[in-house]
């Protein structure tokens, strides 16, 4: 999708998902991954997306913790991001959410009533 990072850290969960939220509605920007720490009283949110977009989308978010009396405890964009960096970030990711395997494919309800039909159905000779 993009070039560059948005990154903001706040204090607590809420704070984060209100702006998470701004950020989304505000630019063309994706979440690519988030960390929380000492216990979610501090998350970083790092989003993705071209340089304007970044930039429009933290500062929707430094402007929704001001509004809602947030704590902004950092922001920044990182406009080209070099191969370390997007490394660290995709360490992150897979750390959250690793890739799943291809769930099983399971027999659909139909399926089942047909099978269960055909055994309670005695055979014609």
């Amino acid at each position: 999708m993009g070039t560059s990072y948005g990154l903001i850290e706040v204090s607590g969960v809420v704070a984060a998902i209100d702006s998470l939220d701004a950020m989304c509605k505000a630019a063309e920007v994706s979440l690519v991954t988030w960390e929380r720490k000492l216990g979610g009283r501090l998350v970083t949110l790092i989003v993705e997306g071209d340089v304007a977009d970044c930039k429009a989308a933290v500062e929707a978010a430094s402007a929704i913790c001001a509004a809602n009396r947030h704590i902004l405890a950092s922001s920044g964009v990182i406009a080209a991001p070099a191969e370390e960096t997007r490394r660290m970030v995709a360490l992150s990711r897979k750390r959250i959410a690793p890739e799943e395997p291809e769930p099983k494919k399971t027999e659909t309800k139909k399926t089942e009533h047909k099978k269960l039909d055909q055994k309670q159905k005695p055979k014609k000779k």
